[in-house]
């Protein structure tokens, strides 16, 4: 497999996270790969957004989950964008997408929509929380999924495992060259998160990667230096 450079929210560094403009800037620069985040508004559309709460990357305030999409669609989410759901994007971009769900009720309902548009393929469902990954590779069998983690231990590669991850998303800066090997021979893809800099991409490259999560579109431009 080559070296996967994966676009963080789409390309936030330089565009609004998670939105169509930033996807579509993502797929521009040439990122191998799309991620986004998914939640569930109060009419139970899967809404692209980070947060739990509209306060960070919008103009309003107040939980996703007490907003109908109608509601959500009026907030300005960066340069006049709008609040994105998951089908939009889907149709917006023809890259590879990582779907990251937060809970069961948001694996239920990417499932359906995964399998009415026969996405299987293309999408691959990450999660901080085993569970959730437990739960979509019960309802979309054949899925690919990854684990992610930030505060992780040495039994994170046990934990992927476990549910049938494919592949793990950490957080770069507690990876050693012992877990990615520890990784690799089990079988597991190893990507590092997040990869804004140079340094950090000689790092990654020096540990043995398969890819990495930015926010930067010089870093996909980069790859090509630090083989």
């Amino acid at each position: 497999m080559s070296f996967l450079t994966i676009g963080h929210r789409g390309m936030m560094g330089v565009e609004p996270e998670n939105t169509l403009r930033s996807f579509v800037r993502a797929e521009h620069e040439g990122l191998d790969v799309i991620e986004l985040d998914l939640h569930l508004s109060k009419d139970g559309a899967l809404v692209v957004m980070h947060d739990a709460d509209v306060d960070r990357t919008t103009d309003g305030a107040g939980p996703i989950a007490e907003r109908t999409l109608a509601e959500l669609r009026e907030l300005d989410a960066g340069r006049g964008e709008r609040i994105p759901v998951f089908e939009e994007v889907v149709e917006a971009v023809g890259a590879p997408l990582q779907a990251e769900i937060k809970d069961v009720a948001a694996a239920q309902a990417l499932a359906e929509v995964m399998r009415s548009r026969d996405l299987v393929g293309r999408v691959d469902v990450i999660s901080f929380h085993d569970e959730a990954l437990a739960a979509i590779r019960t309802l979309l069998p054949g899925v690919r999924t990854a684990l992610v983690g930030s505060r992780y231990g040495a039994d994170v590669v046990d934990r992927a495992q476990a549910v049938g991850a494919t592949m793990l998303s950490l957080n770069i800066r507690r990876l050693t060259l012992e877990l990615v090997e520890r990784a690799h021979a089990a079988h597991l893809k190893v990507v590092g998160w997040t990869v804004n800099t140079h340094d950090q991409l000689r790092l990654a490259r020096g540990l043995g990667l398969d890819g990495v999560v930015t926010d930067q579109p010089e870093i996909r431009r980069a790859v090509r230096f630090t083989a």
